[in-house]
């Protein structure tokens, strides 16, 4: 018997070397780029490989007529009719979830967020429903306190996901069918993509001024407040501070960056704390003016929180040169005990670049973010 394997990306390439080690014969691999790694891995077998045309679905003629089992190995395509006619057996898939229970995208970041305290995998019938056809193979374990979605991931849900379709393989090849058992609708909970929201607003700002204040005086409750209000007058940014209690003295320094046009006031509005008993050093620089050729935009993106968000997100923005000026992060409560990662930026763009492609940017790295939380793509 020979399996067709559809799929995308770490999960589906790992599927795929695992089936090859153990000699079950591979009839083809279908994915959904050129340059997708199952697609890469099914060249590099020597294997036919099929790129499906739409996103969102598998058609027959993507399969080879010699398929008895059609393996789907995260697929976000829905396998056609015609497709599974064209397998002896159909197909089956694995999903992280005990089925019926988390039936969608984000199964994994669902249990988490639900609070579960066991979590496990199904190899279900492809069919018409999401996630709903009868279920040949199962198997559990448990979250670990404090895990992550892709912590639980890589740890258990995968290994057992690849331990899940050699079983039901095997199993297919000796007895020339597939377990069937159906899913109980009473049980069954959706588990939809948790959405990342992404703003994005061109700026054209004046050219720039930091500030550096360096401010010493006897301590005593209040300073900073002093020194936030003139800031916030101007509309000035709190860049960075240090501060601290020497005795019974206050020593801060502190660096604001203010439109040019308004470094002078907020320069006398400082100086005038020297009143208030203050000694202040401040230093002014203009900032050079935006590189001819480049524009700036400010990024306003929200997502569930996870590890590596900032460095997955410079280095994107990085690669297709676009440059962040201002970050600002912040953590916030959000259902069953998780999180929520916020991010406010401005960015430095080519001025050849559009807002749309940078915003289409931005939504590919999101779909990756909660692809690796998700299903646990590492690096190549």
């Amino acid at each position: 018997m020979k399996c067709t394997i559809v799929g995308s990306r770490y999960f589906g390439a790992s599927v795929l070397e695992a089936f090859r080690a153990d000699g079950i014969e591979i009839a083809g691999v279908v994915a959904p780029s050129a340059d997708d790694r199952l697609a890469v891995a099914g060249r590099a077998a020597g294997l036919p490989t099929a790129i499906h045309d739409n996103p969102r679905r598998v058609e027959g003629s993507a399969i080879p007529e010699d398929t008895g089992l059609i393996i789907a190995a995260h697929t976000h395509a829905r396998v056609t009719d015609e497709a599974l006619a064209r397998s002896r057996l159909g197909g089956v898939g694995y999903h992280p979830s005990l089925l019926p229970r988390h039936r969608g995208i984000a199964a994994v970041e669902w249990t988490i967020l639900e609070g579960d305290p066991i979590a496990g995998g199904s190899i279900y019938h492809l069919s018409h429903g999401w996630d709903a056809g009868a279920i040949a193979a199962q198997d559990w374990c448990f979250v670990k306190q404090g895990e992550t979605a892709r912590e639980l991931w890589e740890r258990a849900l995968a290994p057992m996901g690849l331990a899940l379709l050699l079983r039901v393989a095997h199993y297919a090849r000796e007895h020339g069918e597939l377990p069937a058992s159906t899913q109980d609708e009473q049980f069954a909970t959706r588990a939809p993509i948790i959405r990342r929201r992404i703003e994005l607003t061109e700026e054209t700002p004046g050219p720039l001024a930091t500030i550096v204040v360096t401010a010493i005086g006897a301590d005593r409750p209040g300073i900073v407040n002093l020194l936030s209000e003139r800031a916030r007058a101007f509309g000035a940014n709190w860049m960075g501070s240090r501060m601290a209690s020497l005795g019974s003295q206050f020593a801060g320094m502190v660096q604001f960056e203010v439109a040019q046009r308004h470094a002078d006031a907020l320069t006398t509005a400082l100086r005038d704390l020297e009143s208030a008993g203050l000694r202040l050093v401040i230093a002014r620089s203009d900032l050079p003016a935006l590189g001819q050729g480049r524009r700036r935009v400010s990024l306003e993106l929200t997502a569930p929180d996870r590890p590596g968000i900032v460095q997955d997100l410079s280095a994107s923005l990085s690669a297709h040169d676009i440059s962040i000026e201002e970050l600002s992060t912040e953590l916030a409560h959000a259902p069953a005990g998780s999180h929520q990662f916020g991010v406010k930026a401005v960015l430095a763009m080519p001025a050849t670049m559009s807002i749309d492609a940078l915003r289409a940017l931005l939504e590919s790295l999101a779909a990756e973010l909660m692809a690796d939380m998700a299903l646990g793509e590492g690096d190549a």
